[in-house]
Parts: structure tokens; sequence; C-alpha cells
């Protein structure tokens, strides 16, 4: 069926008439994937369904205004949205349900999102960008509500830059910033901050976004009056309208079943936003959710008789028809001949991949019921594994899962015999689990040969006469080499521009490179990690500056549940390389001084997590990251802005490598573990160690995420025999996942001659003052007496107690 949108504007009234059953047509077929899709689910066939049953009119209306090189950012309503711009079929809708694990079959994610999370793909098979101006794109849902609104920010915004900033090559990525970008979001969701933060920022920023509320009244089961105040968003966000005087916003609001409104309304709002970039909202109300929020429930358990009596009079679909019928457009007949031959395509659809998804499986299972019954056969153990092969045979539609067990149980009756039919079959259960572990691992990271690890180290060079210089002018110094070498490279965040960063390592570089490239922003770390990420979608690389690490907790939903699993997510077809810079560690004060690295190693797998000790290679960092095309997150040290380095000669040019330990100091009796500012005091701790014959050595691990993929850490205590971890976050944290990686990832614990150990900070957040940061954190005399005591333990006489 042709979906090629047109606008009333410039179309016939026989284009109009077969507009109008084009629609009621995809209409009617996202109606009844809903339907079936959720039998599926409680026939069992899936586990979990969430469908955009109710909202199919309004999101005919925005496909017409979408156009190619436009991007959504939306939630998991859209489904007739997607169909519409014929991104999205009946198949593809039910291999999304079974979690297919093909992305050739299953487009979203190759069976890693539940279905309702759409996407389309931004990459080529080598990573690199296609051309976004010849697609409609759709940015990968998140189900957490409101979690879609910060990125749709900086997809807008990035037409901002586009269309006001020269010099770039925008050829994949815009025409001269006409692209909208379209949010979508229940009505209930408004109630997140994130939403509301995001309003905000639009208005100021003035992005061509165009937000559209889908309201039903309800969130889930809760009712409007339990959200919004007066029941009413579009009221709520009246003061947000523009006016003569004042940027703001346009706002519209349109009845969720007025199939020649909503036409208007959503023409209106997309010449607004691509013309003006002025934001724009359109509240669709009287909208219904036919069969609830999910598959996990009934709406009849908390709605009323009259509401639902209410919702089925006024279903967009029922009075799409009614309407159509009204104004002669067509015939009851040829609309139930439509409706008919709809079903006919979906039930088809859903058979079909239901067959597609099953058709590997079997073959698996065909093939390891005969190494069963061989093995079955030769072994001591018959009656047990003919009965695991029966239990497989009785299972006529097999998953992956079942195929795993059957195989792992049978093995266990064949520990300590041998015979040629045993090994077949742990041949057969290494290769398929070898094969299909990636299927639901892989795209974590770019393993690829433009991943951040393939970045070659480039030392720092100096000359003969260095000039020793506060570490901010280093960070400041590079900064600019990075502005002249990548066009395409922005820095915005609280006191980022006009002051140049609240320690200036960004003094000056407004006046240089203007308000665009670098850019003060309000306070909001949701919607500065949101505007780096959507701009990131769209082939810029912005560096989102969080001013200190302790705030980045605001911003850590959008940063774990988007950012950091975004590669993984689409099965690596699409990328958001966004780095995160902020300060953190040593100082002073509950607010100002933390670490909580465990936290973010922990939240943040996908992305690279770099704590450089001081500035240089900081800066190094920086330029390794903008080589490749990951996610970051850097951590300068927040003491070390005035403390005196070597100024290199090649600023812009060296790459501190990712993935590699650096040895500080040599030693033969204990190796010394740490990173970022804490990595001085064991330094100095390690020098006065020297006093009392204990040679310590010290490796600065630099990147916690990977952390020492070579396994430098392991040889150094291969000859030292004993370690100890230091760092200052809480016990527990991030010395504890260092511990993991050495002692059981890199296999130190068989060199071991003491028990290895970390040295935290105290459970509590870090008391104020000179006195606070001594009593609370890890302190020279700490790290001392805790080596020494390691000592002692070896050899008393040598090292006597202490106290």
């Amino acid at each position: 069926m042709d979906t090629s949108p047109k606008t009333s504007n410039d179309i016939t009234f026989d284009d109009f008439k077969t507009q109008i059953i084009s629609d009621y047509k995809i209409a009617v077929l996202s109606r009844t994937c809903s339907l079936l899709g959720r039998k599926e689910v409680l026939t069992g066939k899936a586990k979990f369904g969430i469908f955009g049953d109710g909202k199919e009119l309004p999101q005919l209306a925005m496909a017409r205004s979408f156009k190619d090189g436009d991007f959504r950012s939306g939630y998991y309503r859209d489904q007739t949205f997607m169909m519409a711009l014929g991104l999205l079929t009946p198949k593809d809708i039910f291999h999304g349900l079974y979690a297919t694990t093909d992305i050739e079959k299953e487009p979203m994610s190759a069976g890693r999102q539940m279905g309702g999370h759409y996407i389309t793909h931004s990459l080529n098979e080598d990573g690199s960008w296609k051309n976004l101006m010849n697609q409609k794109n759709s940015s990968a849902d998140i189900s957490c509500t409101a979690g879609q609104m910060p990125r749709l920010l900086g997809l807008a915004q990035a037409s901002k830059v586009y269309r006001n900033l020269n010099g770039l090559d925008a050829t994949k990525f815009s025409n001269k910033g006409n692209e909208v970008a379209w949010g979508t979001i229940g009505n209930a969701s408004t109630s997140e901050g994130m939403f509301l933060e995001t309003i905000n920022a639009a208005g100021v920023l003035q992005v061509p976004m165009v937000i559209s509320i889908w309201d039903d009244e309800y969130g889930i089961s809760v009712p409007a009056k339990f959200h919004t105040t007066k029941e009413d968003i579009s009221e709520i966000l009246s003061g947000f309208k523009r006016t003569e005087e004042q940027n703001g916003y346009e706002i519209f609001k349109v009845k969720g079943w007025d199939y020649t409104a909503l036409m208007h309304a959503y023409e209106n709002a997309a010449d607004i936003a691509r013309d003006e970039h002025v934001p724009v909202i359109i509240h669709v109300t009287e909208l219904t959710q036919p069969q609830g929020h999910s598959s996990s429930g009934s709406h009849e358990r908390y709605k009323n008789e009259e509401r639902l009596d209410w919702e089925k009079e006024n279903d967009c679909n029922k009075q799409f028809r009614e309407w159509i019928l009204e104004t002669g457009i067509t015939t009851d007949e040829e609309l139930k001949v439509i409706e008919k031959n709809i079903v006919r395509e979906v039930r088809s659809a859903k058979r079909e991949a239901w067959s597609e998804y099953l058709e590997n499986h079997k073959a698996l299972k065909k093939n390891l019921v005969v190494l069963l019954d061989s093995a079955s056969l030769k072994s001591q153990n018959k009656n047990f594994i003919v009965k695991v092969k029966n239990d497989l045979i009785a299972i006529e539609e097999p998953i992956k899962k079942d195929l795993a067990v059957s195989s792992r149980k049978a093995l266990r009756y064949l520990i300590g015999e041998s015979f040629p039919e045993k090994q077949e079959l742990l041949q057969w259960t290494n290769t398929f689990l070898k094969e299909t572990q990636p299927l639901y691992s892989a795209n974590l990271y770019n393993d690829g040969p433009t991943g951040a690890l393939s970045v070659a180290e480039v030392k720092p060079e100096y000359a003969e006469t260095t000039e020793n210089v506060d570490g901010r002018v280093i960070l400041r110094d590079n900064f600019d080499k990075i502005f002249e070498k990548y066009p395409n490279t922005l820095v915005f965040g609280e006191d980022s521009g006009a002051i140049g960063d609240v320690n200036q390592g960004l003094e000056g570089l407004q006046n240089k490179f203007g308000k665009i490239r670098v850019a003060d922003t309000g306070i909001r770390e949701t919607t500065i990690i949101g505007q780096g990420t959507g701009m990131a979608m769209r082939g810029l690389r912005p560096i989102a500056e969080i001013q200190y690490l302790d705030y980045i907790f605001y911003a850590l939903s959008t940063l774990t549940d988007d950012v950091a699993c975004l590669r993984y997510r689409t099965f690596g077809k699409q990328k958001a390389p966004l780095i995160v810079r902020t300060r953190g560690h040593r100082l002073e004060g509950i607010w100002h001084s933390g670490s909580p690295m465990g936290t973010l190693i922990h939240a943040l797998r996908g992305m690279y997590i770099l704590s450089p000790r001081n500035m240089t290679q900081a800066a190094g960092f920086y330029n390794t990251l903008l080589k490749t095309d990951e996610p970051a997150l850097v951590i300068e040290s927040l003491n070390g802005y005035r403390l005196k380095e070597q100024k290199p000669i090649n600023l812009g040019e060296f790459c501190t490598p990712i993935g590699k330990v650096e040895t500080i100091k040599e030693g033969t009796d204990i190796t010394l573990v740490s990173y970022g500012s804490t990595l001085r005091i064991v330094v100095q701790a390690a020098e006065e160690l020297k006093e009392v014959g204990i040679d310590a050595e010290v490796i600065d691990a630099q990147t916690l995420l990977p952390f020492d993929v070579h396994h430098d850490t392991l040889e150094s205590i291969k000859k030292t025999n004993r370690l100890l971890v230091i760092d200052e976050d809480v016990p527990g944290g991030c010395s504890a996942y260092l511990l993991n990686e050495i002692i059981e990832k890199q296999g130190a614990y068989a060199y071991l001659d003491s028990a290895p150990q970390t040295l935290t900070s105290k459970a509590h957040r870090p008391a104020y003052g000179t006195d606070g940061d001594y009593f609370s954190k890890p302190n020279a005399e700490d790290v001392f007496e805790r080596v020494y005591n390691i000592m002692n333990e070896l050899d008393p006489e040598s090292f006597p107690e202490i106290r």
C-alpha cells in the first residue's frame, strides 16, 4: 500500500479519498496486530505485550508531517506511526513479541527489547553513519517513562546547530537545520521531572521540537487527577506559550478521534517547528486504551462501566470509520472487506513469524536428540540421559533455553566417562553456547577496528626547556586544538561558556569559537546529558559538562537507561559518542568531594569510565575519544587544576590509552593500585615506605571501565606477591570491583603470599574542612600503616608493630 505522506494542501479529492482509505487500512492493521498480539501473550508464546491501540489516528496525522531526516524520540505506544511510515510490518511486531534473535527478522533490537520499542538503523555494517537525510529516523526507545525526553532535546538542538554553525559537513545529517525532532509521551508521564525539565530547556533554546501528549486520562490504573494539577497538562503548560514579546511554545489541543482537526494541527505544528525553530506541544485528548495498559492486566479492574462505555463509543478507529461513512467516501461493505482482509493478513504474518522463530530451534533440537540418544547407548547412566532426551522430545516448540538445559544436564551424567559420542555432545554444547551467547551479549562496546581500545598511545612530547604551568592551562590549550581540529565538536554545561568553566579549563574559548560551540546552560543536569545524547546521534561530537561529579546523579537515569546501553539495545545499529566531562574526588564537603565510582561502574556498563590523575592524562583521553565513536565519562581531579605540570608541545595529538594501566613507581615488595587524586597520596606514602625498607610498586589504574586489558597488574603481583587497592569510594565500592578484576579475572590469587586488601574512605560522605577530609578519606599515614602492617605479618622481626 502507498504510505507516502501528502498534506491536504497539495492533493485532489481523489487523492484525498485514497489517503483516507489508506489511513483507515493502517489504523485497522495496527489495531488488529494489537488484538492478536495480546492473545499471543495470553497463550504463552510471548512474555509481555504493550501495544498502540487507541492512539491510531493522531499517529497517522503525525506520520503525514514527518519527513526524511526527521527524528522520533517516543515511547511504546507509537506502533501505528511506525507502520504508517512503512518502518514496521505485522511480521516485525510478532518477531518482536517472540524475541527473535535475528536483526533481519526483528529489526528493532534482535529480541533484546520487548515489543513496542522502535528504532531505525543509523549505521552501516562497518559502524559508519548512514545518510540519515535519506531516511526517516527513530531513535531507540526506552521503557522508563519520560526517559525519551532528554534525548529529544538534543535531537532537536542538532538542527539548530546545523542551521547556525558554519563550516560543518552536514551532508548525512541535516539540510540547513530543517529537520524536526518529534517526541511522544503519555499524559501520566508528563508528571516526571525529565518531561518538565525538557520543556523548560527547549523553550529556552528554541529548538525545532514537536511533542505529542497522548492523553487517555490514565497512567496504568491511576486517573489523571492523581497525576496532573487541574487534570489538564496543556493548561498547566500555558505559561510557556509564546507571545509577540517573548519566546516560548506554540500549544495545540485537539481531540484524538477528530481526523481532520488532527491533520491540520500536525501540519501547522510541523511548519512552525521546521521553519521558525519554535517548539510545539500538541495535547491530544479524549484518547482511549481499549486493552488496558499492557498484557499484564485488565483495565476492567480499575475503570467503571461508564468509563468503559465511553471508551467504546469514542474509540478513534470507530469514530474514523463512522466519519468515513458519513462523508460518503466509501461504503460499509467495502470497509468490511478491508477489515476482513486485514485480519487474514495479520494472522498470516503471525503464523509466519512463529514458524520462522521456531525453524532453527527445531533443527537444533533434532540434532541434539540424535546426540543424546547416541551418548545414552554408551553411558553407564543411560536411563538418566534417556529421560533428558525424552523430556526434550516432549517440547514441541523448543526455545534456546530448552536446548541449553538439555545438553548441559546430559553432560553431568557423563562425568568421568570417555567415548566419541560424549565428545560429539560436548562439542555440540560448546559450539551452541559460543554461538548463542553473543546474540544476547554482543555490542555492549565497539569491539571493532574503530573502537577506543584500538587507538594507539601517543605520548606527550616536551621541549628541551619545558614550561611548568597550571594543569588547567594544559586542558584549555588542548581543547583549543580540539576545536580547531574537529569542527563538529562543541562543549556546554553550567558555567562552561562565558567564564570558561569553574576551573578555567575552557578559558577564553567562547570568545574564540563562539556561543554555539562553547555554551552555557541552565542548572539542569538531566537535559545537559540529553542535549549531548541527541546531538551525538546526529553526527555531532558533543562534550557535556557536569559541574561536579556528585551532581551526575541528577542525570544518572539518562546515562544508564539511554547512553550506556544504546549500542547494546539496538544490536549495534545506533550510537551516541557522547563525552561527559566532570570533576570530582579530593576536595572538602559532603556534596563537592564525592567519589561514587562503584555506583557509576555498575550503572554505566557500555560507557568508558576514565579517571586521570592529572590534566595531561585527561587531555590525552579527550584526544583518544575523539578518534573513536563511543560514549565516555572523564572525571578530572578536582584538586589538580592549580597543580603544576609540564606543558607538552604536541597538544591535541597525544593520546592516553584506554584500558591500559601505568606503572608510576617500580618496586618489589607490594603492588599498590589506585587512581585519580588518591594516587598522589599513594605515591607520597610509597616514598615514605622506602625509608623503612619497603619497596612498593605503584600502579595507576587510569581507566576503570575497562580496567587493565593487558593484565599488567598481574605481572606486577607475580613479582611482589602482595596487593593493596586504595581509593576514596565507600567500602565495597570501586576497590572491590578492582579486586575482582585483579584476583578473579586476571587470576592473581595464584601468586599472592598475603591476603589481598583494600583501603577505602569511611562509609559516610566526607565531612567538611581539611580535618574532615583527613578523617573521612584515606591519607598518606593510612596507606603507610596498612602496607607496613601487611609486611609486619610477613616478617614481624624486620617490621615490628607501629601501634
